[in-house]
């Protein structure tokens, strides 16, 4: 018998008298856990650390400053993503790169705004070209097999398998 509240993708197999949780909620939970729990504590502890060592006026006006330059930054990673993009579209290709370095500029943009020492690192981290490039790997490596591909030159192309009927029939 499972346990009240779980659906069927997320049962958990007996195993004795103990019920074991799937892989995926154990990982959501420690996600969660590290966004709201660990990183917040971690943020606090460098503020505290830079306020003892540079003072507490100076330390909020430091996280003012790297807000305020986290938005700069931010607005021209963005453009230049979009004028690659636009550079792409026109050329006739897919700009995988770009859609992925758009969404990574947009997550180092939200982590530089957010106050914090250690999310404004990663944030920088995140808009400096070089290492987006790093992580724009790893997340293609990550979801490699999770994509589908439609055709050979994109959606809707002649290698795409074709329902059977007239073109100009809906069938609901």
């Amino acid at each position: 018998m499972c346990p009240p509240g779980l659906v069927a993708a997320d049962r958990p197999r007996e195993r004795g008298t103990l019920w074991v949780v799937s892989r995926r909620y154990d990982r959501s939970v420690a996600v969660f856990a590290l966004l709201f729990i660990v990183i917040p504590i971690v943020e606090i502890y460098v503020a505290v650390l830079v306020g003892h060592a540079i003072g507490v006026l100076n330390t909020i006006g430091l996280l003012v400053l790297l807000s305020m330059l986290g938005v700069w930054l931010t607005k021209h990673a963005g453009l230049s993503v979009i004028s690659r993009i636009r550079q792409q579209l026109d050329a006739g290709r897919m700009p995988t790169n770009e859609l992925i370095d758009g969404g990574l500029v947009l997550a180092g943009g939200v982590l530089l705004i957010a106050p914090g020492f250690v999310t404004a690192a990663v944030g920088l981290l995140l808009l400096f070209p070089p290492t987006r490039v790093m992580a724009r790997g790893i997340l293609k490596r990550r979801f490699r097999g999770r994509v589908t591909y439609f055709g050979s030159s994109g959606f809707g192309s002649s290698g795409d398998r074709r329902l059977d009927g007239p073109d100009d029939v809906i069938d609901l």
